[in-house]
């Protein structure tokens, strides 16, 4: 199933070895992050399939400009219209002027067994080798709570990016923490609450300090962009992360 309920009025949507967000409020959604550009079926089918149409999303909130989460920005707006929005520092980023991503080369030199190269050709094939510039990219309207369903709060969490964001949902005592904390990638050796390898992150150690904004919040179900929810608490998910990340940084 590409499609589950978390909390109330939240979904994730499982995309190409990716994760987004679906916020519902009545008969309006927003969606954090969009997947690869090939995932843009899987949103629209799991909308539908929630009893929605892609029209109801009101907006589209960016947690990074990697390309395997801006997948799907410009087919939804072409077709729906649907604003996006992100941080203000990550909007270079976002519209192709600046470049903080792991490049093929990177990915290439750690295919080393099977489910590496079976997650490269996945990801290839869902647009990982596709130029994806978001051109219509705004910053969020308001700063706090934002007027959209879900009342998402953006919380500053740079490091694997430039302008990275995570959302507090406090509505449901929740966090989507995009790529700041993962809990599995098929890169990575170890599942549960951890960074991700070094060469996806702009930098490792700034990641390791954007978990300061993270620990504190009143969140005990944690949505991350790669792996499965974390159920123990955003505290516990940073404790384990830090002790993950000393392995990352020796």
């Amino acid at each position: 199933m590409r499609h589950q309920q978390v909390a109330d009025n939240v979904f994730t949507i499982a995309g190409t070895h990716v994760n987004m967000v679906l916020l519902r409020d009545g008969r309006d959604l927003t969606l954090i992050d969009a997947g690869w550009h090939g995932d843009a079926a899987t949103i629209e089918k799991s909308i539908r399939a929630l009893g929605h149409r892609p029209e109801d999303i009101r907006a589209i909130l960016l947690t990074h400009a990697h390309l395997d989460h801006v997948g799907a920005l410009n087919h939804l707006r072409r077709h729906y219209g649907t604003p996006v929005y992100t941080s203000e520092i990550e909007v270079a980023h976002a519209r192709g002027e600046v470049h903080e991503s792991a490049t093929p080369l990177d990915v290439i030199k750690r295919l080393s067994d099977r489910s590496t190269i079976g997650w490269a050709a996945r990801i290839t094939a869902a647009g990982g080798l596709r130029k994806n510039p978001v051109p219509h990219i705004e910053t969020f309207p308001i700063e706090g709570a934002l007027d959209l369903p879900g009342h998402p709060v953006p919380i500053p969490t740079p490091g694997h990016t430039s302008g990275h964001t995570a959302f507090h949902l406090p509505e449901v005592g929740a966090v989507a923490t995009g790529d700041t904390l993962v809990t599995a990638h098929p890169t990575s050796k170890t599942t549960g609450p951890q960074l991700l390898p070094n060469f996806f992150n702009h930098s490792t150690p700034e990641t390791l300090t954007a978990l300061e904004a993270l620990e504190s919040l009143a969140a005990d179900l944690v949505l991350p962009g790669h792996g499965d929810p974390f159920t123990e608490g955003i505290a516990e998910a940073v404790a384990h992360a830090r002790a993950h990340a000393a392995n990352l940084l020796r």
